[in-house]
């Protein structure tokens, strides 16, 4: 009888047993390296670091610090804000137009909650020009709020049928159920004055002049319907009646500066230039923050060839808020045209450092 191999001993097959174990582990092992790697060739892109906090990319985006629209679109990415600070944001983005800021706003135009979508809406009409704005907020003409629907009808009001393109009739039909809704509510300053102006867009001036009669029935004292009948007024020719209208206010209210801004407006649109000025400057002194004023105040100087103070009044609305964008845009063009490179060269690299994707950066301004 032939003896057994050495190889067949308990001990060896035992051996045997345990090699067979960890080269089954050692596979099985590669397999899930192998896996995880092939994973991660695929994976999306981290997120980027979010290096501030809410509170410091806000102050940085509103007082038009370095670096602004970079740490105002990171505080986009992030999961954890509440819908208030959200819209917050987007009240600051119309200072930072980009690509990257119009991928925000789109998305943001189809959030699922109407405060952020409305704060959307304001910064397109803020950002985008009329010609493009239908593109984005046409869709939310038929959008299941009634409050996003309406807000949409107020940024869309006043474009050409051409700007509007293929949204034209969901506008006629958003602005109808608009119209209807103000009629059945009981009557108040402001329903009728926001009556009045989907009237006067639809071309219907005496309708429009029956609610904003009403307004002022209603509040003697609200300006704005006191104003939207000097404009309907003027709109249809009637010059002096519009130009009584005006002077009336403005002896109820003469340390108005929403008159005295549109007192200047109205002299201008008539060729009084020279008293128009006068006006303009009344309002800002009235109300110097309001940077809107200084600015037509700034335009109306250019146009009548006072360059030198023109460009201090954008240079004083710059020095109270940085990151306006309109007016360093505009000072920037009125240094080109009395040959101040220099001067260009600054403000172009400060608005650089506040938004390097900015478009007039980009389209070599």
């Amino acid at each position: 009888m032939s003896k057994a191999s050495p190889q067949d001993s308990p001990a060896s097959l035992k051996a045997r047993h345990r090699w067979n174990i960890a080269i089954a582990a050692m596979a099985v092992l590669a397999f899930i390296a192998l896996a995880l790697l092939v994973r991660g060739w695929h994976a999306p892109a981290p997120r980027p670091a979010v290096n501030h906090s809410y509170a410091e990319a806000l102050e940085q985006a509103h007082n038009g610090k370095p670096g602004a629209a970079r740490v105002l679109y990171q505080q986009f990415s992030r999961t954890d804000l509440s819908d208030i600070r959200r819209a917050g944001l987007l009240a600051e983005l119309a200072n930072y137009p980009s690509a990257q800021a119009l991928k925000i706003l789109d998305k943001d135009l189809k959030n699922p909650v109407p405060l952020v979508q409305q704060a959307a809406i304001d910064a397109v009409a803020a950002m985008v020009p009329q010609a493009q704005r239908s593109l984005l907020l046409g869709p939310l003409l038929d959008d299941p709020d009634q409050g996003v629907r309406f807000s949409a009808v107020r940024a869309l009001l006043g474009l050409t049928p051409d700007d509007v393109g293929l949204y034209y009739g969901p506008l006629q039909d958003a602005a109808a159920q608009y119209e209807s809704t103000l009629a059945s509510q009981p009557p108040s300053g402001q329903s009728q004055l926001l009556l009045a102006k989907l009237l006067i867009n639809h071309g219907d001036v005496q309708k429009a002049s029956d609610a904003l009669d009403l307004a002022l029935k209603l509040e003697p004292d609200n300006i704005e319907a006191g104003l939207a009948q000097v404009q309907l007024l003027d709109r249809q020719g009637q010059a002096d009646p519009s130009r009584q209208q005006l002077a009336r206010l403005l002896s109820k209210h003469p340390q108005s500066s929403m008159l005295q801004h549109a007192l200047g407006l109205w002299l201008l649109r008539h060729q009084q230039h020279e008293y128009a000025l006068l006006a303009l400057v009344k309002a800002v002194e009235l109300e110097p923050e309001n940077t809107d004023y200084r600015y037509d105040l700034a335009v109306a100087l250019h146009d009548l060839q006072q360059l030198e103070p023109a460009q201090r009044q954008l240079a004083e609305i710059l020095q109270r808020q940085p990151a306006n964008r309109s007016a360093r845009i505009l000072l920037i063009h009125y240094w080109k045209e009395a040959g101040q490179l220099q001067k260009v060269q600054v403000l172009l690299a400060e608005l650089e450092q506040l938004n390097p994707d900015d478009p007039a950066l980009q389209q070599g301004l």
